[in-house]
């Protein structure tokens, strides 16, 4: 495993206006696609779209969740009981209501966003709280909100048949925080990709496993 970098002096925090641009992005640009579509498969993934949409709502909320109480757990998750709904499915402590169709979907991911941005507001950068990947603080959790949300739409969106492309700058402080050890130059959004295990980048293959730092850069 790669030790993280030192933080430097130009590195930007991840903010909780970063995750919601992200999901307000992310919400916005996979609305367009036709209702009757949601079934189809989730780019690399194993699920289709609806339970990879499921699962990032799972993350968010979890995330928060995570954040919330006085003394967070910093050996174990808050225990959420999680069930699949099918055998090889997200397994999910929330579940969005299929009757609400797409766009329930999507509202159901906006407001969860909403959740995870302002526990980032009002906890404070002391604060610590576990992830298998790291005891991070409240800018990990944002950085993570936005991974999650960036890399999850474009398995959708290549599932979906949309366009995807979110902007480079917020691409570029989401590996900062948590890709200490990726590539500066290249473009960010490929390497982001190629960070998360999606795609080969600029001569190197394709990562067969990959994870982040969720500790503090302190």
């Amino acid at each position: 495993m790669n030790r993280p970098a030192e933080p430097g002096p130009s590195r930007s925090p991840v903010t909780a206006d970063d995750v919601d641009h992200a999901v307000h992005l992310a919400v916005d640009t996979l609305a367009q696609a036709p209702p009757d579509s949601w079934d189809a498969k989730a780019g690399s993934l194993e699920w289709d779209c609806r339970e990879t949409v499921d699962h990032t709502v799972q993350a968010l909320f979890s995330y928060a969740v995570q954040l919330g109480p006085r003394t967070p757990p910093v050996e174990g998750k808050v225990p959420l009981s999680r069930t699949a709904s099918r055998p090889g499915g997200p397994a999910n402590a929330l579940h969005a209501d299929r009757e609400a169709g797409a766009a329930g979907l999507l509202q159901v991911w906006e407001a969860v966003g909403a959740l995870v941005a302002a526990m980032v507001r009002t906890a404070p950068p002391h604060k610590r709280a576990y992830h298998v990947y790291g005891v991070s603080d409240p800018e990990g959790f944002a950085a993570m909100a936005v991974v999650e949300t960036l890399v999850h739409a474009h398995d959708v969106a290549e599932g979906l048949g949309v366009e995807w492309d979110p902007p480079a700058d917020l691409c570029a402080r989401a590996l900062a925080r948590l890709f200490p050890g990726a590539p500066e130059s290249t473009d960010p959004w490929p390497t982001l990709l190629w960070a998360t295990g999606r795609t080969g980048l600029a001569g190197r293959p394709r990562l067969t496993e990959w994870r982040w730092h969720g500790e503090p850069r302190e």
